[in-house]
């Protein structure tokens, strides 16, 4: 969704000077998973929105000269970023993204784009009539198992597939007392993990003709328990899991074809039994066939792979790192796992 408009904004400054990006919010995502990674694109973080003292003396810290906002309408009415990032808790997503959107800021926003479908087709629309870029940090497109299990993919290594399994899996018998833990509605595990597990569904095998999904809540008021299966429209079944009450997890990824299987054990988050199979430095997991594993090679790539994208895309007409029409795809998926879960029936994700 690259525009003239954006063009004009970002590129301004014949010098190529450093780009600025204003955060919305500056706890676990802001400040643990954008902000490190903008600075490893070449950004800096000119402006916060935080009211925590806390998270206003750690943005100073990180970020000398940082200018801290209460609010995101002071930000806007004081500052002009290059990016507005919303990082803020998943329920205002879609205001903080329309408030950029309006402002002429090109965005991005934090996955869930929004809580449902509709509030993502929204925005969507308003970055359409106002002309203002927007995409979504659908970041784990460049996790090393990702980048990899593409390029496997691509070479054929595997045959026709037919089985896709990916499991986000934790032992956390006492859960952490914050607003993902508790909010329900806004948090829990089908809409902080769920869109993850969807988007790459849907990226590795297209469009999905019907959900099935069980949700439960364990331990916290919100889901902590959920298990989505995918009909994809080419034939493969997606079986993706995440869970906080799992002692034993893994393994992580799983695909079947009929020229083998691609296995990654474990992952670096969530220690398991099946850390033992790690295939070891440089490798990102196994291609096996029955008592056959060749250890694959990890694909080029890396997490800050995204903010390089953004920075393309706003100053020299790159490619838009997410299309913010896929993240709507990903929301209507999670709405038919609702709605499964409720009636116990196989759903259809909503379209257009």
């Amino acid at each position: 969704m690259h525009t003239d408009a954006a063009a004009a904004h970002t590129a301004q400054d014949p010098d190529h000077r450093v780009l600025r990006a204003g955060i919305v919010g500056y706890g676990m995502a802001g400040r643990d998973f954008h902000a490190p990674l903008l600075r490893r694109a070449g950004w800096r973080v000119g402006d916060v929105v935080t009211a925590d003292p806390g998270r206003r003396a750690a943005a100073e810290a990180d970020w000398p000269g940082v200018r801290a906002h209460p609010d995101l309408t002071a930000l806007l009415e004081r500052s002009r970023p290059d990016l507005l990032v919303v990082a803020s808790p998943s329920g205002r997503h879609v205001e903080h993204a329309l408030a950029g959107l309006e402002a002429g800021v090109p965005v991005v926003v934090d996955k869930p784009m929004a809580l449902d479908r509709d509030g993502a087709a929204a925005l969507v629309r308003r970055a359409e009539e106002t002309g203002t870029p927007l995409t979504v940090f659908h970041n784990r497109r460049w996790d090393a198992e990702q980048l990899t299990l593409e390029q496997v993919l691509a070479e054929g290594r595997l045959g026709t597939v037919h089985r896709f399994e990916r499991r986000w899996e934790r032992w956390r018998p006492v859960p952490k007392d914050r607003w993902r833990e508790n909010a329900v509605g806004e948090g829990g595990l089908l809409l902080d993990l769920g869109p993850h597990l969807v988007d790459a569904a849907l990226r590795l095998f297209g469009p999905v003709t019907a959900v099935r999904a069980e949700l439960r809540a364990l331990t916290t008021p919100t889901e902590d328990d959920v298990f989505l299966a995918l009909e994809h429209a080419g034939g493969v079944l997606s079986h993706l899991t995440a869970g906080s009450l799992v002692g034993a997890p893994g393994p992580r990824t799983r695909v079947l074809g009929s020229a083998g299987a691609f296995l990654v054990p474990g992952h670096d988050d969530a220690p398991g039994p099946f850390d033992v199979l790690d295939p070891g430095e440089g490798m990102a997991g196994w291609l096996v066939r029955g008592a056959e594993a060749e250890p694959v090679p990890t694909a080029a790539g890396g997490p800050a792979d995204f903010y390089r994208a953004v920075t393309r895309w706003l100053t020299d007409g790159g490619t838009v790192p997410v299309d913010p029409r896929e993240a709507v795809a990903v929301a209507a998926v999670l709405d038919a796992a609702r709605r499964s879960a409720r009636t116990g029936t196989a759903q259809h994700p909503a379209g257009d």
